[in-house]
């Protein structure tokens, strides 16, 4: 089972503008970031609110979680779709996402049991399938069956990547490597000159900030800035020359 909890990331932000220029964090948080590539869309939008998600998927969640069962084929199952299993929600990945089911924990396949040699060919994940030789319920229940355990090496620490560096995560979430010289590139790509500007804020990362991030992710290239600082990139106030122009021409007849 994964590990629940909170993981520790540190922020490097300009507090001029405050913004976020990147994250420093281990190997936890990056396998968490890429575990988001494994989720089911249905999945996704199940943590997400009609309003957090950009476009039309939300109408469709909700159409289909508000449509009666008498639209319902008899055969099918508005969870596998509502609430789908996340199949590859890798061990010792962090847990910071919550209400996902993993098909690793709880596995359920059934089979025909029609006297056919092709209907035990046949395996449904749902007990109302029909078996497609006979058309008979297949409600049996299979045992599912893991391959042998592969011995674990003293390099194999499960998730995604290694932990032997630390990474550099943007505020657009690129990952890399952390290095000096990507650091140096970085506060000239966003000319810092004065690093009496940056600060350094240690982060406890939970399923709160989890789903945050993942909403953000869907709308947004300031990601760390809109979850940690709560405001986006480019929202603070710049003056419009021609809004200046029309205030002081009115300031002049008053």
């Amino acid at each position: 089972m994964a590990p629940t909890g909170t993981v520790s990331l540190k922020l490097l932000v300009e507090s001029t503008d405050q913004r976020v220029l990147f994250a420093e964090a281990g190997k936890d948080f990056v396998d968490f970031l890429f575990s988001i590539l494994s989720l089911p869309v249905g999945a996704v939008t199940g943590l997400l609110t009609k309003q957090d998600i950009v476009g039309c998927l939300g109408n469709l969640y909700v159409s289909l979680e508000s449509l009666s069962e008498t639209y319902i084929q008899p055969t099918a199952n508005k969870d596998t779709l509502l609430k789908p299993m996340v199949s590859n929600y890798t061990a010792n990945v962090p847990r910071l996402l919550p209400n996902l089911q993993s098909s690793t924990s709880t596995i359920n396949l059934y089979r025909c049991n029609g006297g056919y040699s092709t209907c035990r060919t046949y395996i449904a994940n749902d007990s109302k399938s029909i078996c497609p030789t006979c058309d008979s319920v297949m409600s049996h229940k299979a045992t599912f069956v893991n391959p042998p355990e592969r011995a674990a090496s003293s390099s194999d620490e499960g998730g995604y990547v290694k932990g032997v560096v630390t990474y550099m995560i943007m505020d657009d979430l690129v990952v890399r490597p952390m290095s000096t010289i990507s650091c140096i590139t970085l506060l000239n790509k966003f000319s810092v000159k004065d690093v009496g500007v940056l600060e350094e804020k240690a982060i406890d990362f939970g399923m709160d900030e989890g789903v945050k991030l993942l909403k953000a992710s869907m709308q947004s290239k300031s990601v760390l800035t809109d979850v940690f600082l709560g405001k986006k990139v480019g929202q603070r106030e710049v003056t419009n020359p021609l809004a200046v122009y029309i205030r002081d021409l009115g300031n002049a007849h008053e």
